[in-house]
Order: C-alpha cells, then sequence, then structure tokens
C-alpha cells in the first residue's frame, strides 16, 4: 500500500466530499474498535477496561470488508487504545485497500519511529492524539510531559497528518494548561482541537467561567482544517441547546469490538445491530428519525458528520416514520387479539 502523501489525501478527500453531498446512502465516518483495553485509567473516560482480549484479525478485516460494501468513506479506529492491537497495521492496510480513507485515535504513547514507519507503510492518513495537561496528575497521564518526544518522533517520521486534542472540562488540575498544548501543536506543525467535556450519556456537563475561556482561546489557535468545524460547541459552551439533525446509525457508525452498531461511544446499544446483519434499511430509518439526544450532544465527530445534511431532509420521529412503513398495529389485528379467550 502507497504512503499516504498530502497530494493523495487532498485527492482522495475531496472525492469523498463530493459523494457525500452527492448521495445520503452510505456512512460518511465509521469509528471502530479493535480492542477496549487501554493501558491508560483517564478518570473521565468510558470507553476502556483493562482486561478484554483484542478482536481477532479475521473478525476485524472481515468488519472492514463489510463497512467497504456499504461504500463508507472514512474509517476511523479508536479504543480503548487501539495500537495495543498486534495487528493494527493490518487492519489499516484493509481500509486502504478498499480505497477508504483510514484515521487512527490514540493516547499517544506508542509512537515509537519504528511504529511509525509502519503505520505510514500501512497508508495511515490521519491521527489524533488526546492531550489532557503538561504534567500528569490524578485524572489523565496523557500529558505533554510524557508524550512530547513522541511528538518529535511524529514530527520527524510521520507521512499522516497529525491533530492534537485537548478536552476541557475533564476535571484535571490546571485546564489552562490547554492552551500550551495547543501552541505546542502548532510549533510541532501539527492542527489542534478543543473538545468539550460530556457525561456517561454524551451530554453536555457544563464548564466553568475559566474553562469557558481556555475553550475560546484553544479554539482561535490552530490550522483550519475539517477538524475545527467545531462551531456547534460554542452554543453549548454557553449552557445553550443546538438544535441539528443528527444522521448516527447512517452516515456516522460506532461500531465496537462485539461488532455492534450503535448511534456513538456514549449510545453504546442503540441500534444495537451487529454490523454483519446491519441492512440498508437500517440506514435509512436511523437518517431520517429524530434523536433524543442531539440538543445537548457534545460528540463531535457525529456533529461533524451531521454538518453535510443539515440542510436537507428533515428528520421525524421514530413513530412517525413507522407509521410511514406500516410497522404499527392495525386497528383490525389489535380487535382480534383482544376478543382471543
Amino acid at each position: 500500500m502507497p504512503k499516504a502523501s498530502s497530494f493523495s489525501r487532498f485527492t482522495r478527500g475531496v472525492r469523498h466530499t463530493v459523494r457525500a453531498f452527492a448521495s445520503t446512502k452510505h456512512p460518511v465516518l465509521v469509528h471502530i474498535v479493535p480492542m477496549r483495553r487501554c493501558n491508560l485509567s483517564c478518570t473521565y473516560c468510558n470507553e476502556y477496561d483493562k482486561t478484554s482480549d483484542p478482536v481477532p484479525i479475521d473478525t476485524m478485516l472481515q468488519r472492514i470488508d463489510k463497512l467497504a460494501e456499504f461504500g463508507t468513506s472514512v474509517v476511523t479506529i479508536s479504543g480503548g487504545e487501539p495500537m495495543m492491537h498486534p495487528e493494527i497495521y493490518d487492519v489499516i492496510a484493509r481500509i486502504r485497500h478498499h480505497g477508504m480513507i483510514a484515521g487512527l485515535i490514540s493516547n499517544g504513547y506508542y509512537f515509537q519511529v519504528d511504529k511509525i514507519r509502519k503505520l505510514n507503510e500501512a497508508g495511515l492518513d490521519y491521527l489524533q492524539i488526546s492531550i489532557d495537561n503538561v504534567t500528569p496528575d490524578d485524572v489523565s497521564k496523557k500529558s505533554l510531559k510524557v508524550l512530547d518526544a513522541k511528538l518529535v518522533n511524529l514530527r520527524d517520521h510521520a507521512k499522516f497528518k497529525v491533530n492534537i486534542n485537548s478536552v476541557v472540562g475533564g476535571g484535571v488540575a490546571n485546564p489552562e494548561e490547554a492552551l500550551i498544548i495547543a501552541n505546542r501543536a502548532r510549533e510541532l506543525g501539527f492542527s489542534s482541537t478543543v473538545g468539550v467535556i460530556h457525561d456517561e450519556m454524551g451530554l453536555n456537563k457544563g464548564l466553568t467561567d475559566r474553562e469557558k475561556e481556555v475553550y475560546r482561546e484553544i479554539k482561535a489557535k490552530g490550522t483550519r482544517s475539517y477538524a475545527r468545524w467545531n462551531w456547534f460547541q460554542d452554543a453549548l459552551v454557553d449552557g445553550k441547546e443546538y438544535q441539528w439533525r443528527c444522521r448516527a446509525g447512517a452516515r456516522y457508525l460506532y461500531v465496537d469490538e462485539n461488532g455492534i452498531v450503535s448511534w456513538c461511544s456514549q449510545q453504546r446499544g442503540t441500534p444495537g445491530i451487529p454490523l454483519l446483519e446491519y441492512t440498508r434499511e437500517d440506514m435509512e430509518r436511523e437518517y431520517i428519525t429524530e434523536k433524543w439526544c442531539a440538543p445537548t450532544c457534545t460528540i463531535q465527530c457525529v456533529h461533524q458528520v451531521g454538518h453535510l445534511d443539515a440542510w436537507r431532509d428533515p428528520q421525524i420521529s421514530i413513530g412517525d416514520y413507522n407509521d410511514r412503513k406500516g410497522k404499527r398495529l392495525k386497528k383490525e389485528t389489535v380487535a382480534q387479539v383482544l376478543s382471543v379467550d
């Protein structure tokens, strides 16, 4: 698989963007989990464990093939810590084999030079690393002090694009350190983004006044890219709701380590259908129906995908959808049931 050059990423990105606007019949972004285990235990995180095994590589490749059948544009590997999967490079190569864009979300601990070179050869397009503070504390060990040498490795050897993300509101001792992290990302030539902490349902928890200031300062920094399509967060930071059309389950899929499709990482179990059994009808239903959690959702990637279809196809309730499809019990059927002794 050829390396993911800047020109290659650009041309493929343009092609997939045109497809996304031209048709609503395929997923734009899928997050897939090859293992739930993580080497860290950040206190605000609910997406890891300490015991689970990696998903067998044959199973992972089968799931990637299924996503390709759907015409998926971007597959981002998340966790847990996906770099702990012993065959992570094969997963990335399979994504690229199908012409899909390959992304990776990591805590940054595993980027020694030899691993970066293997990621280059596998064809990785994008990497996002979350860094929470300058020095480790009881909340998070994803710290600039620990990871800076790995960031230098990435600057010197990575052929893929790197974004550094900070989360405001996670409870780290000094939230203003996120500004130092954003500045360091710029020094190294990386893009930087900022996210807003959510509760266990993916909903807005609210920020302190100082955290709001930090959020606005970080947002003003960094290189502009798709990852900075995050204006929806401005309303949430101010404690307001944001009205939008969430297309999770259709344009965005979250596939966990068990192969189950969910709306997102914080709504695991809904719709709760195995990927290999997921159908176009399932995507049609999730595309057109409202999500109860949307107004205060802070899941940035789902919002970004939703922007593509914000101008078309108003959503309806699941009840109205069932009426359209004739899936409600007919009055005659109810009468027959009630008349049975």
